[in-house]
């Protein structure tokens, strides 16, 4: 099975966004935190560091992307 480039993309991007996600479960296991909105915080900035490109929307009505 194939994928275009965008799909691969997300695909690539998918699996360093739950890499990150485990990282940070495997920290807060060590007691690296101690309240839920720590825990909070320690995974949206493990999302955040990711740098993963955001899509540029063409105006373009017959331009798909799928």
């Amino acid at each position: 099975m194939s994928f275009c480039v965008h799909c691969e993309g997300q695909r690539f991007d998918r699996a360093r966004v739950l890499r990150a996600l485990r990282q940070v479960r495997a920290d807060l296991r060590d007691g690296n935190c101690s309240t839920p909105e720590g825990a909070l915080e320690l995974a949206l900035e493990a999302v955040k560091s990711l740098e993963i490109p955001h899509l540029e929307w063409e105006d373009d009505p017959g331009h798909i992307v799928h």
